[in-house]
């Protein structure tokens, strides 16, 4: 049993159409075992954080009560962006597991409420906020490294405190960027096959074969975004990370937070006034 279904074209030629479904359920239990594996890990094997060098004795008094972490026009990108991303989900898969309903319209509109979202938060994260600060740096590495060498019994230093985002954040963001940029452009040209307001309807523009690697293409990056929204939700509720959920909603953290995590000389809160 493949991956890939396939089809004989009118003329004879052998073709792809699209992933096989079972891999919904594939993604699915992935994503279902690692939430399993991480909470099991995380309640009964995981030790307490612990950071090299100490805090400045001083900062506390300098700092404010709230820290600024997301700007507003960041929060409302987030959340329209997750609209757009559960729509596009719910609206493909659902009648592949036998809930049936006039899904293409819907499907089509999230898509291009995502790809519009996309655009903005793409241009503003290249003119008004910090655009490095979601890539990984050296020090990333390095504290990766390190905090290896001490998951494995090895002897190493104590990871610094993080910056704004720290590596498992920078990449889930690269991983996203992977499955919805593959989603987000084969999800444009495949618009030219159905009704929209944007351009006539053109099943012709490219050949069989190309066309159904555009399918493949965008279901599995699908696919793999069931898991990696599976992921996202369960961190973002998990009791230890609700301050930063909850600086997506009100754009700030609580200083205790902040202080507890988070290295000044890698996120200064000079730096925070401009939320990403």
């Amino acid at each position: 049993m493949g991956i890939i279904e396939w089809a004989t074209s009118p003329w004879g030629q052998t073709v792809p159409i699209h992933i096989a479904w079972f891999l919904i359920w594939v993604a699915a239990i992935l994503g279902l075992l690692f939430l399993i594996v991480h909470a099991i890990y995380v309640r009964y094997f995981a030790k307490a954080e612990e950071y090299a060098g100490p805090m400045p004795h001083d900062i506390e008094v300098r700092l404010p009560e709230r820290i600024p972490r997301h700007s507003l026009a960041a929060r409302l990108f987030h959340w329209i962006m997750a609209a757009s991303m559960f729509t596009l989900l719910f609206t493909v898969f659902l009648p592949k597991i036998g809930i049936q309903f006039d899904w293409v319209t819907y499907h089509w509109i999230a898509g291009a409420v995502l790809t519009v979202s996309i655009v903005f938060h793409v241009i503003h994260a290249s003119f008004w906020l910090d655009f490095w600060s979601i890539w990984p740096d050296r020090a990333d590495l390095q504290d990766a490294v390190r905090r290896i060498r001490r998951f494995m019994g090895w002897p190493a230093l104590p990871p610094r405190r993080f910056a704004k985002y720290p590596l498992e954040n920078k990449l889930y963001h690269g991983a996203i960027i992977a499955a919805g940029l593959s989603a987000i452009l084969t999800g444009v040209f495949l618009m030219s096959r159905v009704r929209t307001i944007f351009f006539p309807r053109n099943p012709y523009l490219f050949s069989d074969m190309t066309w159904g690697l555009m399918y493949v293409l965008h279901g599995l990056a699908g696919v793999g975004l069931i898991a990696l929204v599976m992921v996202h939700v369960y961190f973002a509720i998990r009791p230890e990370k609700l301050d930063i959920t909850k600086s997506m909603i009100f754009g700030s953290m609580r200083r205790e937070f902040y202080l507890k995590h988070y290295d000044p000389e890698r996120w200064s809160t000079e730096e925070a006034k401009r939320s990403r």
